[in-house]
């Protein structure tokens, strides 16, 4: 059982920094999902898959792998970038 740390990212639609100072410890899915015969919907057994616990920093989540005995990795939250553009750069 593995899991992937990250830190939550602004959407790109949202003006916000709300929960992007959140760390995120999700577990890497153990199956592949099958295709319900009758149905038709994916899924599987693998119930981990479906937690998502949040954490305050990158410490406690670590902590908390490691507590567990969980295989982690840190996932590093990219630059933020900031592109400044004049109104006047549209028309060159």
């Amino acid at each position: 059982m593995s899991a992937r740390i990250y830190q939550n990212q602004k959407n790109a639609l949202q003006s916000g920094k709300a929960l992007t100072h959140i760390w995120v410890l999700e577990y890497a899915p153990a199956e592949a999902k099958q295709a319900d015969p009758l149905t038709g919907w994916a899924g599987s057994g693998d119930t981990q898959q479906q937690l998502r616990l949040n954490f305050p920093s990158q410490e406690a989540a670590i902590a908390y792998a490691q507590k567990q005995g969980v295989a982690y990795t840190v996932i590093a939250t990219p630059p933020k970038t900031l592109k400044l553009q004049a109104y006047a750069d549209n028309f060159r």
